[in-house]
């Protein structure tokens, strides 16, 4: 028996472990106490301590991510507040800001849980919009071309510091770090132009260099850390969390050279090789938030294709309480095939268009079966098949003998050797 996080709860499933291997990760799951945090932030990696880099009556803004990512934010925030304050900083000189990028806006109750109660009550927070050209400006353009536009409250701090996990990303290669700023702190022209990097028109498909776990040669790694270049870091604090959200390990110091650290150790205990792919592989995004809308979903959903044999099935449980996502994700379904959609998408990019069509793809090249809460009509328009539950048949195909389980898929990388 295994308990299937779902949502901010979970669903049994009773397996034959004669049939189905589990795929998990081999990460600590001991979350660090204070004082070993504490420990970490007077060693960072290539960099003077926070405390010795912010002088009294400067100003510091913190960088954190908003309710779609798991950091242990609200530790992390909490230590740091206090040891600046410690530290000969007021209060009123330090604020928070969410890196939504073109998410939607941080709740005033996820806001108490990102931060702690404590926190929220006493430092200010503020809230990024990527859609009003009030408020962002442009710094520059990067190699490529590209115009960065960042949110103006990165020129009124004399420090910028980032808080944020670090877990795989589908395109970009991992989360956190440069991409509190941009995608995070970014008008939506620059995050649009920085995402469109990772789809190759000539061949509609995903850009070389591209995908999970990828840094080095990434096109659109490479955008973000131009783009968050312009911001001028301070210092970055990343995190690693375990399933339940707590954090485990933490790598803090020079914005680049600390995530490239974080990243380097996520992966090495994230990603699990594989002898032969399956005909079946039933995948858990792993909860709450990791499950809080489709198109967070869709990062297991990458997963499990990893595992995955061609025409085989994927059974997906996300309940996607927030919806598909966005209104607009959707719509780009009413194309009659991914090559029809990859057409729309070169005609005119959308961040969202390229998740469509990857999700597409996947339903093209799957059987998927999706546990959740999405109304019908939209699992349907994506070319899901909803069930009810694990029991409901026929999920298990009676030629899949043998499969794999994914309880936290956003949190793996299945490799085939």
């Amino acid at each position: 028996m295994i308990e299937l996080k779902y949502g901010r709860g979970s669903i049994p499933f009773e397996y034959d472990p004669s049939r189905f291997v589990v795929l998990e990760p081999s990460e600590n799951k001991k979350a660090l106490s204070d004082p070993e945090i504490g420990e970490a932030l007077d060693h960072p990696v290539d960099s003077k301590p926070l405390e010795h880099i912010v002088g009294r009556g400067e100003r510091v803004l913190l960088v954190v991510p908003d309710a779609t990512r798991q950091s242990g934010s609200a530790q992390i925030v909490n230590l740091v507040v206090r040891r600046l304050i410690a530290n000969g900083s007021s209060p009123n000189e330090i604020e928070i800001v969410f890196a939504t990028g073109i998410h939607r806006s941080v709740t005033e109750e996820e806001k108490r849980e990102l931060l702690t109660p404590f926190i929220f009550q006493r430092i200010k927070t503020n809230d990024h919009d990527a859609l009003d050209p009030v408020k962002s400006f442009r710094v520059g353009e990067t190699k490529s071309g590209i115009q960065v536009e960042l949110d103006w409250m990165l020129t009124e701090f004399d420090h910028v510091v980032l808080v944020g996990a670090v877990t795989f990303h589908y395109f970009a290669g991992f989360t956190g770090g440069r991409k509190l700023i941009c995608p995070g702190l970014a008008s939506a022209k620059t995050i649009e132009a920085t995402h469109k990097l990772a789809f190759d028109c000539s061949t509609k498909n995903r850009a070389d260099g591209v995908g999970t776990g990828s840094l080095d040669g990434n096109p659109v790694h490479e955008a973000f850390v131009e783009a968050a270049s312009f911001a001028k870091p301070a210092f970055a604090i990343n995190t690693i969390v375990n399933d339940a959200g707590e954090v485990v390990d933490l790598f803090c110091g020079d914005w680049i050279t600390s995530h490239r650290k974080a990243c380097d150790s996520f992966s090495a205990k994230h990603t699990v090789t594989i002898g032969e792919k399956r005909d079946l592989v039933i995948v858990s995004c792993g909860g709450y938030p990791l499950d809080i809308n489709m198109i967070q979903a869709h990062k297991s959903l990458e997963a499990a294709a990893q595992a995955c044999n061609d025409g085989g099935t994927i059974v997906l449980l996300a309940e996607c309480a927030d919806g598909p996502g966005r209104r607009d994700f959707i719509d780009w379904f009413d194309a009659e095939n991914s090559d029809v959609l990859a057409e729309l998408l070169c005609g005119k990019y959308q961040v969202n268009g390229q998740t469509a069509w990857s999700l597409l793809r996947k339903a093209e090249r799957f059987n998927i079966r999706i546990v959740t809460s999405l109304e019908d009509d939209a699992t349907s328009k994506m070319r899901l098949t909803k069930v009810a539950s694990l029991d409901t048949p026929p999920y298990l195909l009676p030629s899949a003998k043998s499969g794999y389980l994914l309880p936290f898929g956003a949190k793996m990388l299945p490799v085939l050797i």
